[in-house]
């Protein structure tokens, strides 16, 4: 049984909460991007979700790769040393310039991947000039992900919520000049989202330092370190600590982002429909995942406390929550589901298709919520690697394997197309549960026994 502590639970939720919103708010950003230009024409969708099957993983591999921060702040936080959260804070700023500017050059070669798909000529060429513009958005992306871990790492959880809300503003006007041509702007359609989207990395990153300079939680931390030069040691602490985490990221946003890439030689009504499933899936992932980041805060802040029986409460707490959680978002899902692909498109054809398929994202919601907590309460311990090896296995050989071969292949059943890729992610997901449910279970009676035997070698 699984212990609840009440004082957990707020404090997990009052840091929840600004996550939760921040989340959905960029979120539903991209949600708008997809509705709008659907709304322009089916192929400009169709461009967007194959777009960013390359974009997402991408832009999620170098937050993975910064979120290293977020811990080693919260840990020095809950020590009260407050030197090394600057100079951690400005290696990560080195390190997210350098990431994004390989990023950037790899993706002018986006076309090589692109041309190894079967698509209509209208279709790739509003892929990659999506890809073109939205690449300069990495730049200002990196800079506003490092603020935003330094302020979540501190336990200042309200400062992405807010900035969220300027990528909203910025997002939605932005998308309505370049997708249909105002203001003397030419009509182009769901590329028009890609520069709206580097417009809005852009507002997001000034705002942040705007806010940064002035919040009162940032005062004991608004000086420069020691050393102002790139310190190699300590970047690569950074690397190590958040390539695997950057690595899981990528392989469960790849599980969802190259599914409509396998799927795109069955046409623009089957990727347009797994598109409506999985842009909703992401939405609703924003309410556990936002559990999981508090849960990261909160742990590491006990860890830098040494606090390990409030440790295990915390991790049960943010569990139970994570669960009760899901299990709401399951039954509204099943509910609505005719709804929420209306929502996207007024295609009948692509409704029932959707809306099937979001039937079948009822199911792995628990396995979902359970993974993404034990995930992040792993890396609030800075504990990494073990993450990486189970999402690795059970995202992609368990996975996407077993849903392209339940999919595109006749060696089980029949071809079931898009449905054999959903049942494929929730057999891989239910796998990573488990597995992750199991290390966190087993680190946290580790460093428990390792709390007990302490006294017994202190002179």
């Amino acid at each position: 049984m699984l212990p609840f502590s009440r004082f957990e639970a707020r404090t997990i939720l009052k840091l929840t909460g600004p996550i939760v919103l921040a989340q959905l708010t960029q979120t539903l950003m991209y949600v708008i991007d997809t509705i709008m230009a659907g709304r322009f024409d089916a192929t400009d969708m169709a461009a967007l979700a194959v777009a960013s099957g390359l974009w997402l993983p991408v832009v999620l591999t170098m937050q993975g790769l910064l979120l290293a921060l977020t811990p080693i702040v919260a840990q020095y936080y809950g020590s009260k040393q407050h030197e090394p959260v600057s100079h951690f804070t400005l290696q990560s700023m080195y390190l997210g310039l350098v990431v994004s500017l390989l990023l950037f050059v790899l993706m002018r070669f986006a076309h090589y991947p692109i041309d190894l798909l079967n698509m209509a000529p209208e279709l790739r060429a509003k892929t990659l000039d999506y890809l073109y513009f939205v690449s300069y958005g990495l730049f200002p992306a990196a800079g506003y992900i490092v603020l935003r871990n330094l302020f979540e790492g501190l336990g200042n959880t309200k400062a992405s919520m807010w900035i969220s809300f300027v990528g909203l503003l910025v997002n939605i006007p932005a998308n309505y000049i370049f997708i249909y041509g105002k203001l003397g702007m030419p009509a182009l359609g769901g590329v028009g989202c890609g520069i709206a989207t580097s417009l809005v990395f852009s507002a997001m990153f000034i705002a942040m330092l705007i806010y940064g300079w002035s919040s009162r939680s940032t005062r004991p931390y608004r000086q420069w370190p020691k050393k102002l030069g790139a310190n190699l040691k300590d970047i690569w602490y950074i690397i190590c600590l958040g390539t695997p985490i950057a690595f899981s990221i990528f392989f469960e946003v790849t599980l969802f982002a190259c599914i409509p890439l396998a799927l795109v030689h069955l046409g623009p009504l089957v990727v347009a429909s797994h598109q409506v499933a999985n842009n909703y899936s992401a939405l609703v992932f924003m309410l556990p995942l936002s559990f999981g980041l508090a849960t990261t805060i909160r742990v590491g802040h006990l860890v830098g406390q040494q606090n390990i029986r409030e440790l295990k409460k915390a991790v049960s707490t943010a569990i139970i929550l994570a669960i009760a959680m899901s299990f709401v978002i399951a039954c509204f899902t099943y509910v609505m589901r005719g709804y929420v692909a209306a929502l996207y498109t007024a295609d009948p054809a692509v409704i029932a298709l959707a809306s099937s398929l979001l039937i079948l994202a009822c199911f792995y919601q628990l396995s979902d919520a359970i993974q993404v907590v034990s995930a992040c309460a792993l890396r609030g311990m800075k504990i990494t690697k073990p993450v990486f090896y189970i999402t690795l296995i059970a995202y992609w050989p368990i996975g996407f394997g077993l849903g392209a071969v339940l999919g595109l292949t006749d060696w089980i059943v029949e071809p079931m197309g898009a449905h054999g890729f959903w049942i494929g992610i929730i057999i891989g997901l239910s796998t990573a549960a488990l597995c992750l449910a199991i290390i966190l279970r087993q680190h946290l009676n580790r460093i428990e026994h390792e709390a007990l035997a302490q006294p017994a070698y202190t002179p």
